[in-house]
């Protein structure tokens, strides 16, 4: 039997958190089209018949243009040298480049096995696919190069297959029916950002983020209330998130109580609210606060 940890890393939107999910079976990490999702490490575990792989999502790698991109940055970059394997995940859709150059240059240096995923297979002609995974496989000593696709599944044995091998021999780290690291607060907050992601555009969802401030457990009733604050940088951005005649709020409120009462089996009571907190992306407190923190 093996187990260990796997890294996944790799640029923006490139689909970690999509792959996380299908890994484990479960949502565990929340998924956008839009960049940098992704704002802190999420471990996942999968177990299967060849061993147990703790799969640790991390932070799109781009260049930081604030101190919250720099934490987020950080948290990706010493992931490479903290895990057993590295499991790299790169857009097959997208040409290779200097953004995945920057990327197979970290990943050339890396300590332990990297495996690439060639994520996004279901999008590319297979006439395209070959010259992509040779161009790829000129990047950087890739142990295995494996093409996948989040989306429908397609080679997920495969890759589980290739990461297994070069996992260490041992007994499982966690336990059978452990799926994730993730406090429940934390889940609430993402999954409301995910639906503000969902639901807005241009520069708002860069600016946006989710406090949990009163997380009150289910009573007797079998109601568990949530108080929360969605953060902009801006006033302006406020009419964005709360829409007309509150319609905006209202929607993002309505997707997020649904999706949390099947996570917790348990009718939600969901309060939110808007806050201008201006350049909250460079207040380290603020940063702390959300739990992204500098290790």
């Amino acid at each position: 039997m093996k187990a260990g940890f796997v890294a996944l890393v790799g640029r923006p939107n490139a689909g970690k958190s999509t792959l996380l999910n299908r890994l484990v079976g479960q949502k565990v990490a929340i998924v956008s089209d839009k960049p940098q999702t992704t704002r802190n490490r999420i471990v996942g575990v999968r177990n299967g018949e060849g061993g147990q792989i703790v799969f640790v999502d991390t932070p799109g790698i781009h260049r930081p243009l604030h101190r919250l991109n720099v934490r987020m940055v950080d948290v990706a970059i010493q992931s490479i040298g903290q895990n057993d394997v590295v499991c790299a995940v790169a857009d097959a859709s997208e040409e290779v480049g200097g953004g995945d150059q920057f990327l197979a240059n970290l990943l050339a240096k890396a300590p332990v096995p990297v495996v690439l995923a060639l994520n996004k297979i279901d999008l590319v002609p297979k006439t395209a696919l070959l010259p992509r995974m040779e161009q790829w496989s000129r990047l950087a000593p890739f142990k295995e190069l494996v093409p996948v696709s989040a989306l429908t599944g397609e080679n997920e044995g495969v890759l589980e297959a290739a990461l297994l091998r070069y996992l260490p021999d041992g007994d499982p780290l966690y336990p059978q029916d452990y799926l994730t690291d993730q406090p429940e607060r934390v889940y609430v907050a993402e999954i409301i950002r995910e639906k503000v992601l969902r639901h807005t555009r241009d520069e708002l969802p860069f600016s946006s983020a989710v406090l949990v401030d009163q997380f009150e457990e289910v009573d007797e009733r079998g109601v568990m209330r949530l108080y929360c604050t969605i953060l902009v940088e801006r006033e302006s951005q406020k009419p964005i998130i709360i829409g007309r005649a509150g319609s905006m709020i209202k929607q993002i409120g309505t997707e997020a109580r649904q999706e949390l009462e099947t996570f917790f089996n348990a009718r939600i009571y969901l309060d939110l609210r808007v806050k201008t907190r201006a350049n909250w992306r460079e207040d380290p407190r603020m940063l702390d606060e959300i739990g992204i923190r500098e290790d």
